[in-house]
């Protein structure tokens, strides 16, 4: 099933002076995503709009390429009092563009430290629970290439592996939502030109110049040389990207081949370095889901060098609750020992 074709422009439209070559180039990106990641026909489509002018642009753009078929929420995370006015904002826009919209709020108070990383997991909870409550299963957000780029030094500057590198995926999945970042081609400046020319305003989100945050640093060295392009940092993580899914690939056959789950056994012999630390990132989260383990915490992003460095030794050892130990170039995995208190 084809995408609908963009209807006319009208006097009475608010979308009247939008760039028509704007709407297609976005029909087409979402459109090639959706196909990427099984997500098609495209019927109902998510937006999170956050107010902001990348966010704004987003909700203009689906509107017109999508009509009919666009819902929008927007997370208030109680940090702010200025964020009740930003919903407001985008409460009066997508009532202008006959777009249904939403506010959220965190099902539980963020407070403490790491803050950003806790409203970030909370605005995605908030998210997938009022899809579900929708029944719309592909969320759009509107992170872009000058993001991607940022992302992509600052993992520089940790000596991220692969997966980091790869940055911002353009396909994500968050339980049974299906999360898609169409925007990832486009630069800021294309963004707001493409929200200005519309007269419906956006906000300015006071962390973007706040320099306690390594990404608003990171924004201002990329605003203040000329040498790197944010562009073409953003097209080198997407073949970043290509390389993180082949390698994906590879790591889903020998897993296949060297893992038995019976004797949780890995056989390592004659394998690169980097499809070993994949084999036992994955050897680790099969024990822990096997047995039950939840503590410590473990992820597929898990830094587990210590660990690969003992066992190539010869030497067992332990991370995310789980024991390790080398027999020649098999090697064995089970629940740790408890700790033996004092």
């Amino acid at each position: 099933m084809s995408p609908p074709a963009v209807p006319p422009a009208s006097a009475a439209d608010p979308l009247n002076p939008l760039d028509r070559q704007a709407v297609e180039r976005f029909r087409a990106d979402l459109t090639a995503l959706a196909e990427r990641a099984g997500a098609t026909p495209l019927d109902r489509i998510a937006l999170a709009v956050s107010g902001g002018a990348d966010s704004m642009a987003m909700l203009v753009l689906a509107r017109a390429a999508f009509p009919g078929q666009v819902i929008a929420a927007t997370v208030d995370h109680g940090l702010r009092p200025e964020a009740a006015d930003e919903v407001a904002l985008v409460a009066t826009a997508c009532a202008a563009l006959d777009v249904p919209h939403a506010k959220l709020r965190p099902l539980t108070p963020i407070a403490g430290s790491s803050v950003q990383k806790q409203a970030r997991e909370a605005r995605y909870t908030a998210l997938t629970a009022w899809m579900s409550r929708e029944r719309v299963p592909l969320l759009l957000t509107a992170h872009h290439a000058d993001d991607q780029a940022e992302t992509l030094l600052m993992r520089l500057n940790r000596a991220s592996g692969t997966p980091g590198l790869s940055g911002i995926r353009a396909v994500r999945r968050s339980g049974e939502c299906l999360i898609l970042r169409p925007l990832l081609r486009w630069r800021r400046h294309e963004l707001r030109a493409v929200i200005g020319g519309t007269g419906l305003g956006w906000v300015e989100d006071p962390s973007n110049t706040d320099q306690r945050h390594d990404r608003t640093r990171y924004r201002a060295f990329l605003a203040g040389q000329s040498l790197l392009s944010a562009g073409s940092i953003a097209a080198a993580a997407a073949h970043l990207q290509e390389a993180e899914d082949a390698l994906d690939a590879l790591t889903d056959g020998f897993w296949d081949e060297r893992w038995d789950d019976s004797t949780a056994r890995l056989q390592v012999h004659a394998l690169p370095r980097e499809i070993v630390r994949r084999l036992l990132r994955r050897a680790i989260a099969a024990v822990r889901s096997a047995e039950q383990v939840t503590q410590p915490r473990f992820s597929a992003s898990s830094n587990v060098e210590a660990l690969l460095y003992a066992l190539n030794l010869g030497h067992s050892g332990t991370q995310g609750g789980v024991m390790a130990t080398p027999d020649g170039e098999i090697w064995h995995f089970r629940p740790a020992p408890p700790r033996r208190s004092l």
